[in-house]
This record gives C-alpha cells, structure tokens and sequence, in this order.
C-alpha cells in the first residue's frame, strides 16, 4: 500500500515537473501576446476558452457538478483571477525573465500561509529559506552602479507571488471534498468572467486579435492553462501544497531560458547572482522538505 502510495506520488512530480514547463513557456508567450492585446482582455479569453474547452472534452463529468463545487470553484477562481492579473499586468512594465524568478518567491511565502491556514509551524530552514530569497530580490531589484531597479511591474509580480501562495493553499482545502476536473473548470470560468467584466470597465474597447498574437495566445490557452492547471488540480491530490509549490517553482528556471532563447533577453550580473540565491532558497526548502517529512510528519518547509 506505501509503494503503491508512493508510485502515485511520484508520478503526480513528474507531471508538476511538466506543469512547470507549460508555465514557463508562458511568460514568453504572455509577453509577446501584450504586444497586441490589453492583459484583462487576454486573460479573459485565455480562462474562458481553457474552461470550455476541459467543459467538452470531460461533458459527462462536469454533468455530476454540484452547488458545493461551484463555491470552492468561485473562491479558488477569484485567488486565480487577482493572481493573474497582478502577473499579466507587471509583465507590461518588467522583463518575462525578471518576473520568473520574482513568481518563483511564493514557494517561499506557502509555508507561512500554511501555517496560518492549518497551524502547521514552519520549521528553522523554511526562515532561513525566507531570508535568502529576501536578499536575492534585492540583488535582483538594483542595478550594476547600485541603483535601486524595482519598478511597479516588479512590485506587482511579487504581490502575484502571495496571490498564486493563496491560490496553491485554496486548491489544497478544496481538491480532496471535489473532483478536480470540475474544479478546473469552475475557478477559470469565474477568473475569465471576472477578467471580461473589469476589461469592459477598465480597458479600451476590444479591437480582436492581431495574427501575431495567435500563436502566443494559443499556447497559453491549451498549454499554459487547459493542460497545466488539470495537471495541478489532479496531482496536488497526492502530496503536499508546499512540495507542490516547490516543483512549480522551477517555471522560474524554463522561463527564463525560454525568455533568453525566443525574446532575446539579457540577463546582467546583477540578475544571475540575484536568481541564483533565489534558486538557491528554493534548492534549500526542497531538500528540507524531504528531510523533515521523513522524520517529522508536523514540520513543513
């Protein structure tokens, strides 16, 4: 039976390791898509087709819906929606590179909130995890003469950071009282609905989609959304929401070498030595994890 549960278990990492993939693809994507679309616009067509889309190719389960559903879907839909919209509109005013590593803090953030959540203290090393990435980010936010380089794109990656923290938490109260299917469903279906109604409010009108944008939104769309939150929503079942955020962390790597590759950006000194220490926090609460499961079911890191 432990086999068997740990067969699942990994299995559920490798497919978050292939969830971590899709989403680092998607901050190219993103920012080539912003190019020629206003973010809410694109984020309501990104939510709302990934949702039909899951709706048609699993008709039969999402027939089995039920009002409970629709609530855990509406809460988890919202952290997604206030997510994704700090993400997609920072990414207007920082670099997709930049905004990887700075996403890549809320596997940091996870341990606190739950705590706060389920009363489980963190342990010494999930502090220690903390302080480091604190000092990566403000390696990562000055420049080569010393100049502070945090602008409001970079602010609002990092408050993106504790929105997707919040999120990870919200799927691990809900996934295991609902199918996950459904509740994929649910939570973008609401985050795009919430995206179209503040893009009619806030943003200029629709002008439709220029060719160049196609293929970006495409990949968001069926990659970055359809087949990656599906995979968070059915793996997370099967471990723990920090180890889940540990993995998921590793976008910040793929998204950065796909920023460099198809973007052509530039990463300073000051860059790699700031995403460097804020890997190295992220390297320390995954072998800490590992560790103190082993030995003490009740700590986290």
């Amino acid at each position: 039976m432990e086999t068997h549960k740990s067969r699942k278990k990994f299995i559920a990492d490798l497919f978050l390791l292939l969830a971590a993939m899709l989403w680092g693809g998607g901050y190219a994507a993103t920012k080539d898509a912003l190019n020629s679309i206003t973010p809410l616009y694109m984020m309501a067509i990104r939510f709302l087709c990934a949702g039909i889309l899951i709706s048609v190719i699993f008709f039969k389960i999402m027939m089995k819906i039920t009002l409970e559903d629709i609530t855990r879907g509406f809460i988890i839909g919202i952290f997604l929606f206030l997510a994704y919209t700090a993400q997609t509109v920072g990414l207007n005013y920082t670099t997709a590179s930049k905004q990887s590593f700075l996403t890549s803090v809320y596997v940091i953030i996870l341990p606190f909130l739950y705590w706060a959540v389920f009363k489980t203290k963190p342990t010494h090393r999930a502090i220690i995890s903390a302080i480091i990435s604190l000092i990566g980010i403000g390696i990562l936010s000055f420049k080569s003469n010393m100049q502070l380089n945090i602008n409001i794109g970079d602010w609002l990656t990092l408050l993106s950071a504790v929105l997707f923290a919040s999120h990870i938490i919200s799927i691990a109260c809900f996934t295991r009282k609902s199918n996950p299917i459904i509740l994929s469903v649910v939570q973008m279906m609401f985050a795009g609905i919430f995206s179209l109604l503040f893009a009619i409010i806030f943003e200029p009108s629709f002008s439709g989609i220029h060719d160049s944008a196609l293929f970006p939104i495409f990949y968001l769309v069926v990659f970055s959304t359809m087949i990656g939150f599906l995979i968070q929503n059915i793996a997370q079942k099967y471990t723990n929401p920090n180890h889940v955020g540990i993995l998921l962390s590793l976008e910040s790597v793929f998204g950065a070498i796909i920023s460099m590759i198809f973007l052509n950006e530039v990463f300073t000194l000051n860059m790699i030595i700031g995403c460097s220490i804020i890997f190295l926090s992220v390297f320390i609460s995954e072998t800490k994890l590992k560790f103190t499961f082993k030995r003490n079911s009740r700590n986290i890191s």
